[in-house]
């Protein structure tokens, strides 16, 4: 079964997704913040990441930018999925190692498609 962390300080945020993740076959873990995460991807790597912009302790991107240094970290695939609208932070984003990018807010019809797009799904 393919694993996917949830990255988000919101409780809700990481309730839905992973329901929509359960459907689509995927085991999932959670996060609260980016410390959380790169520390569970030191002790096991997903097959991929749903990542929140704005957390305390440790934003997204700076979890990305960690994430893609640290061996193993090119693999996941990392779906922002953000509130952030600006096309600046979004080009931010891919630049620094992202696959895709989501807006909030999100469901299954978005996450599925974008799963299915970067291969995580056939």
């Amino acid at each position: 079964m393919k694993t996917c962390l949830i990255v988000d300080d919101s409780k809700m945020i990481r309730r839905v997704a992973g329901r929509i993740l359960q459907d689509l076959k995927f085991e999932s873990q959670e996060a609260e913040n980016g410390q959380q995460a790169i520390e569970k991807c030191y002790s096991r790597m997903p097959d991929a990441i749903l990542l929140d912009w704005n957390m305390p302790v440790m934003d997204g991107l700076t979890f990305l930018k960690t994430l893609r240094q640290t061996p193993g970290g090119e693999q996941p695939v990392v779906v922002f999925c953000t509130a952030e609208r600006d096309v600046s932070k979004i080009v931010e984003a891919i630049e620094a190692g992202a696959n895709e990018y989501v807006m909030k807010p999100f469901d299954s019809d978005i996450i599925s498609s974008k799963f299915f797009q970067a291969g995580l799904l056939s």
